[in-house]
């Protein structure tokens, strides 16, 4: 299983976080470096950090985790992450969900109706437009080309049955497995129910299977988690806040492990570490915490 790191896109930071975090994973031992999306919140914009992560790194691997692809215009998207897959030279997998935050979509012009039928569309459309056919007739065609050929891989950010039905149709995997604590045996079923979902579809080929966890290390690590928790999921009200802040669990390095090695045990290609801190001497503590 791969370990992977979020950047610290969430929480305030500089300049100089972005760069220090940036070649701090490139260097290793992190399989990828993954961007994630919040329009109500103060965290930085997702194409901005992940093209200065293309920039700034040579070897790992740029993942969106997860772009709201309903919530913006596919054909821009489509252009901005070929661009940043040149940026990279074909270094992008894109993630992409429907989100569950209404504000998010009204911040924006989006529309929050039929958000999943309307991004199946829009998967379809980035493809074509990847291909190189115009945006309408007598245009031309929108670039630049993606290094990857067809564009980047396709990622689908699911969680339910019907979600994950959907995603079998076109992603190459679903980063579906979302929990606060880690714990295996759920992992292990949202595993489960994807592998399911693609041999229903016809599928030959195995889903990339990913999963993610917020965590935090070193002083303050619990208050810190658990308020990183309260405010991420405040948007929903004050039961959803407490109900993350209650509900976390890896802020200490057992933990961590426990999490990380249930993923594993679980069955997963990847795992996405979400750090709760831009001070950058997190990354030395994860490390240590993990043997790697």
């Amino acid at each position: 299983m791969a370990v992977a790191m979020t950047l610290p896109t969430m929480v305030p930071h500089d300049r100089g976080d972005t760069l220090a975090w940036c070649r701090a994973i490139d260097t290793g031992p992190w399989s990828s470096l993954a961007v994630p999306e919040r329009i109500t919140f103060p965290s930085h914009a997702l194409v901005v950090e992940l093209a200065a992560a293309a920039a700034l790194t040579e070897r790992v691997r740029l993942w969106t985790t997860i772009l709201v692809l309903p919530a913006h215009d596919e054909v821009e998207v489509a252009k901005q992450m070929a661009s940043v897959d040149r940026l990279s030279d074909g270094r992008l997998t894109l993630g992409v969900g429907v989100g569950g935050r209404d504000h998010d979509y009204r911040a924006i012009g989006g529309n929050f109706a039929d958000r999943w039928a309307r991004m199946d569309a829009q998967v379809a459309r980035m493809r074509r437009i990847w291909a190189g056919e115009p945006p309408f007739p007598g245009a031309d065609p929108v670039g630049p080309p993606p290094v990857q050929a067809g564009g980047p891989p396709l990622i689908a950010g699911a969680l339910g049955p019907k979600a994950i039905g959907r995603a079998a149709r076109w992603a190459a995997g679903v980063d579906g497995a979302w929990t606060l604590d880690g714990d295996e045996t759920t992992v292990r079923a949202a595993f489960d129910a994807i592998r399911a979902a693609w041999r229903a579809a016809g599928r030959t080929d195995a889903p990339h299977l990913s999963t993610s966890v917020w965590y935090a290390l070193g002083p303050g690590a619990e208050d810190r988690l658990r308020g990183y928790a309260y405010d991420y999921l405040r948007v929903f009200g004050e039961d959803a806040g407490r109900y993350g802040a209650d509900g976390v669990a890896c802020f200490t390095p057992e933990a961590l492990r426990r999490a990380v090695d249930g993923a594993r045990a679980a069955g997963a290609d990847e795992i996405f570490l979400v750090p709760t801190t831009a001070d950058v001497t997190e990354l030395d503590r994860t490390r240590d915490a993990l043997g790697l």
